[in-house]
């Protein structure tokens, strides 16, 4: 049996939370009773940050997205391969004719929700409305911003007229902050602040049990939509420990995981030609940059950014911290993408301790530069804790600056940063669609997710703008290669690593290459148990 297979059915990022499916049988051949046990070191819980955790207008997280894919329906999901969305409660979708700014759907016959409600077209709007009306402030509502407004044409049609032209539209409608809920159900103006939904999609949520830490789903009986399930059930395990993740997998207690794959456990599998279990790799488009308060006195200034960039050893970070599971970044677009371009290395190239002194001498910033380095700490130590502590060792072993690292605590993290309580602080970016406006524009617009001071003129008002108006993708190359050159000179982020996907999963479960669609969620209705070999 083959060890490792590489995949390529989607540009999938960083695998985190993932759910568990429980098998129906693949060509009438698995066991329908049996549960596919997939675990992560991932939790969902309601923190400072996600205060509504199941609710689209409140979740901006991976691991509540994860359940919001397989549980709530979209108008267009992403598709089993490639990247273009396809239907799931839209029949058909598309421009107006000649009109980039105007987008009409046609729903399905005989949507219906979990609680028996008919799903309408005016339900479509209400979600959309609904959005941006509450626009919370760890919710994905920037997504949809660009909505003017949306009109319910009958019981079926839907259109949207938006503020500017958007060639990514479809994209981001196929992402859960367009996910629809039911009007006479959800508040307009308020969150539902519960961990069980009224729902549409291939699956319901029938449990969420925090004392043996596993959510469990089953298969959505009158699910009308494009996706067709192999399995009848669900069950997400959480586990606090990679280790006791790994354990699980080895003695069979978990069919698949990603998430707590060590370098270690990854080359064990890959040598263990007798092991059933198979390891499968696909293209990683998940991201960690660091992030600079530009409103701070001391990293505020473009040229101690600049020196920081200088200093920092990529290379040696990813050896040192994430040995085969991340690559180098130099840019704020990953590779894979269209669009991508290595600015960072061009503009610095190799590390440079002397080329960081001239920059800094050049500005009149006296040395050592005092500064401190935050990250979110899970659990003792762990691969956040060691990367901040390579950073910390590079910078203070230039000569150059004094750097402190702190470890904060995860749920409040993100609201500290967004309140620019920290001078500089890691950030990990997974992609809501695969396109390199999507590592561009969360950043660099006037409402971006990270509340940054920094604005660049010509990034917003024409290089943006230019792109969207592009409907094929590949013109648009040239435009964000100029907002990455344009980030590497400025600084306001450093990227610094991109992530690699794995997948480990015992040998009858099948269906493990199309699990992650393109914007790294889980299909949960592509897993089934098959024959062990």
């Amino acid at each position: 049996m083959k060890r490792r297979s590489l995949t390529s059915p989607a540009l999938a990022g960083l695998l985190a939370s993932v759910l568990v499916a429980c098998s129906g049988g693949v060509d009438g051949t698995g066991d329908k009773g049996k549960a596919i046990v997939i675990g992560t070191t991932a939790r969902i819980a309601v923190t400072e940050d996600t205060p509504a955790p199941f609710d689209p207008a409140a979740s901006y997280d991976l691991n509540s997205w994860n359940l919001m894919r397989n549980t709530f329906q979209t108008l267009l999901r992403p598709p089993r391969s490639g990247t273009e969305p396809v239907g799931d409660a839209a029949e058909k979708c598309g421009f107006a004719d000649n009109r980039d700014d105007e987008y009409r759907c046609e729903l399905r016959d005989g949507l219906t929700f979990s609680n028996g409600h008919e799903l309408s077209a005016e339900d479509v709007a209400f979600s959309v409305r609904r959005l941006l009306r509450i626009n919370s402030r760890s919710g994905p509502a920037s997504l949809l911003s660009n909505v003017d407004t949306v009109e319910a044409d009958g019981g079926r049609r839907v259109v949207f007229y938006l503020k500017k032209p958007d060639a990514t539209f479809p994209y981001k409608l196929a992402t859960p902050a367009a996910a629809i809920v039911d009007s006479e159900t959800y508040p307009a103006d308020r969150l539902v602040k519960s961990f069980k939904g009224t729902t549409s999609g291939p699956y319901v949520i029938d449990d969420f049990d925090t004392r043996k830490h596993r959510v469990l789903l089953s298969r959505n009986p009158d699910y009308q939509g494009g996706s067709e399930p192999k399995n009848n059930k669900v069950e997400l395990r959480f586990f606090g420990s990679a280790e006791s993740l790994q354990k699980a997998m080895d003695s069979g207690d978990v069919d698949m995981m990603n998430r707590g794959l060590s370098s270690r456990y990854i080359e064990r599998l890959e040598s263990d030609q007798d092991s059933r279990i198979r390891l499968v790799e696909q293209p990683g488009q998940g991201v960690q940059y660091l992030v600079f308060d530009t409103k701070d006195k001391t990293v505020g200034r473009q040229a101690v950014r600049q020196a920081f960039a200088q200093v920092v050893d990529r290379k040696q970070l990813v050896g040192d911290v994430y040995e085969r599971t991340a690559e180098p970044l130099y840019s704020l677009v990953p590779g894979g993408l269209l669009g991508h371009k290595n600015s960072f290395f061009n503009e610095y190239g190799e590390p440079d301790v002397k080329a960081a002194e001239r920059t800094l001498r050049k500005a009149d910033v006296k040395t050592p530069v005092k500064i401190t380095l935050h990250y979110a700490q899970v659990g003792r130590g762990g691969s956040a804790a060691n990367e901040f502590a390579v950073l910390k060792k590079q910078l203070n072993e230039s000569g150059l600056f004094e750097a402190t690292v702190k470890g904060e605590p995860p749920t409040s993290y993100s609201s500290a940063s967004l309140r620019g309580k920290y001078q500089v602080y890691g950030f990990g970016w997974l992609p809501d669609f695969p396109d390199a406006d999507n590592f561009i524009a969360p950043f660099l617009e006037k409402e971006n997710v990270l509340n940054t001071a920094y604005s660049n003129k010509e990034i917003r008002d024409e290089l943006i703008p230019r792109t969207r108006r592009e409907p094929d993708r590949a013109d648009a190359s040239d435009s964000f290669a100029r907002a990455q050159d344009i980030v590497a000179g400025d600084v306001p982020v450093l990227p610094l690593w991109q992530g690699k996907s794995f997948v480990a999963a015992h040998d009858d479960i099948t269906g493990v290459e199309w699990a992650l669609n393109s914007s790294s969620l889980l299909q949960l209705w592509e897993l089934g148990r098959g024959v062990s070999s």
